[in-house]
């Protein structure tokens, strides 16, 4: 009967272990669980026997690292991880027609930052410092990949 005990416990923990390790993510009740059950059957084991305690503790480590090889063997996790690719990439101004020097109108506030249009295209821009409002003409600066700096026309 406590061969049964320290078996199914050991068996419980190595369960748990393997379910935390490839399907509940991060550290839960599961690591916890694994752990508790592991432990107490190692620690049943040896009040057993050193014996049967050291062959408990020996099959414990192997046992897991057969499950955890085996898993990680198979097409288990194969099917189970995202194998989509994302092609999409940012708006790059330097593709589109707004280059250094060119004239646009603000269509939001900028604070510092917001949109304008320029060359029919509307972008983010950010200014060099302090608040443009609507309507005001400004001239770009500098493009970046993802905004362009522009300062108002004097």
């Amino acid at each position: 009967m406590d061969l049964v005990i320290v078996l199914s416990l050991m068996l419980l923990g190595i369960i748990l272990f393997i379910l935390e390790m490839f399907l509940i993510p991060g550290v839960t009740v599961a690591a916890v669980a694994g752990t508790v059950a592991v432990t107490t059957s190692i620690i049943y084991a040896y009040k057993m026997g050193s014996f049967v305690g050291t062959l408990t503790l020996v099959f414990g480590l192997a046992a897991m690292t057969f499950f955890i090889w085996l898993i990680a063997r198979s097409r288990f996790l194969d099917r189970m991880s995202l194998k989509t690719t994302i092609e999409g990439k940012v708006d790059v101004f330097k593709e589109l027609a707004i280059k250094e020097g060119d004239e646009g109108v603000t269509i939001s506030r900028l604070a510092p930052m917001g949109k304008v249009k320029v060359n029919g295209l509307v972008v983010e821009a950010k200014t060099e410092g302090g608040f443009v409002n609507e309507n005001t003409s400004v001239v770009v600066l500098k493009v970046f990949k993802s905004n362009v700096l522009v300062k108002t026309v004097e």
